[in-house]
């Protein structure tokens, strides 16, 4: 009896214990598969996340592809001159928005691209209208390697300081320069082929054949250079214009730069002259040296013949000196003192002379605000203010 009961109660033990045991491994199998579930839900969330990531960097990737090579660009300047003329008694008291430049530029590959450069002058343009809309540049670039690079087509001459950098933000004066505006004569482009040649580091020569001038023989404007800019409108080509150029930049701080030009035919063949054959020279250095600059050039013709030489106009010189300093990102002044002389082969003191003391202001790097004073002597008795606004972008 007492076996009987005994073993009853054993097998009662063993049963609830089982019972148990099922409860348990219920329990656990629960817990196994909400964690399944769980990792079922990470790895569908890995996988959609996996799946944006690729069509972001598709996107990406379509982005950079399609990216536009082209880009636009420009710049301009609104001047105010208050100018009092003490021999002539003409004033020049005006507002003049003096240039509004638009800039296009577009990237065929890493090594050839295109750019363009459509000017408006005086805001207004027309007949009867003193403004002009003009094509500064328009050219091909191609680099044939790291030390040849050619242009085809209409781009700025490579001669002077200001005639390839003259955005506002980048000079100081509300006015460019005379010397290099009379002598030059800048802005001054041509037509043709150019090469640049990056013979070492921080030197470099330029070479192009392009369109030259072609100066009227007669008249007030009588071998005037800046006169005779065509600036590639339907421009006489009886005489093309060889340039040249060597630019040292090694020493930083330094740029030290000459030019020459030849032309056979200043005049384009003109009937009335037997020969005009003429040769521009220039020579400028800047020197940079922590805030302080100084800047010096200088630029003559020699023109053959003797209509040139019976106008005193076989020679045209100048040059200037322009030292600045920079107080800060928003602040510098400069004084400069220019001297030339359209006429310099006659007998008679024709020369110019205008010095110039300002100051700029950046309101940005990109845009400017500059005041000078200006005075005039020698042949020319002028003198007055001269206020700016400018921007590049």
């Amino acid at each position: 009896m007492k076996k009987t009961l005994l073993a009853t109660a054993l097998l009662g033990l063993f049963a609830s214990h089982q019972a148990l045991a099922t409860d348990e491994t219920q329990e656990l199998r629960k817990v196994i598969e909400q964690q399944q579930q769980v990792l079922q839900g990470l790895e569908k969330r890995l996988e959609e996340t996996e799946k944006r990531v690729e069509k972001t960097a598709d996107a990406v990737e379509e982005t950079g592809s399609s990216k536009s090579a082209t880009t636009i660009g420009g710049y301009g300047e609104l001047h105010y001159n208050n100018i009092s003329d003490n021999i002539k008694g003409k004033d020049k008291k005006e507002f003049d928005f003096h240039r509004f430049v638009l800039f296009v530029g577009h990237e065929f590959t890493e090594k050839t691209r295109f750019f363009s450069e459509l000017e408006v002058e005086h805001a207004l343009a027309g007949e009867g209208k003193k403004g002009e809309v003009e094509i500064e540049q328009a050219y091909i670039e191609h680099d044939f390697n790291q030390s040849f690079t050619g242009k085809a087509g209409l781009f700025l001459m490579p001669v002077g300081i200001i005639n390839e950098t003259h955005e506002p933000p980048a000079f100081y004066g509300v006015e460019r320069n005379p010397v290099e505006a009379d002598i030059i004569p800048a802005t001054w482009w041509e037509a043709g082929l150019a090469l640049n040649i990056k013979a070492a580091p921080g030197l470099a020569f330029d070479t192009a054949v392009t369109s030259g001038l072609a100066v009227a023989t007669t008249g007030d404007k009588a071998f005037n250079i800046r006169s005779g800019r065509q600036k590639v409108s339907n421009a006489k080509g009886e005489d093309l214009a060889y340039t040249a150029r060597v630019k040292y930049t090694a020493v930083p701080g330094l740029e030290l730069a000459a030019s020459a030009q030849y032309q056979s035919d200043l005049t384009q063949g003109a009937a009335d002259v037997d020969t005009a054959s003429a040769t521009l020279l220039t020579a400028h250095a800047i020197y940079s040296i922590q805030n302080f600059t100084i800047k010096a050039l200088y630029a003559q013709w020699g023109i053959d013949g003797k209509e040139a030489e019976a106008l005193g106009q076989d020679k045209q010189k100048g040059y200037y000196i322009e030292p600045s300093y920079r107080f800060n990102e928003s602040f510098g002044v400069f004084a400069r003192y220019n001297a030339w002389d359209n006429k310099a082969g006659n007998d008679v003191d024709t020369e110019i002379t205008q010095t110039n003391i300002g100051v700029n202001y950046w309101l940005h790097e990109n845009v400017v605000f500059k005041a000078d004073y200006e005075k005039a002597g020698g042949a020319k008795d002028a003198d007055g203010f001269n206020l700016g606004v400018g921007y590049q972008f």
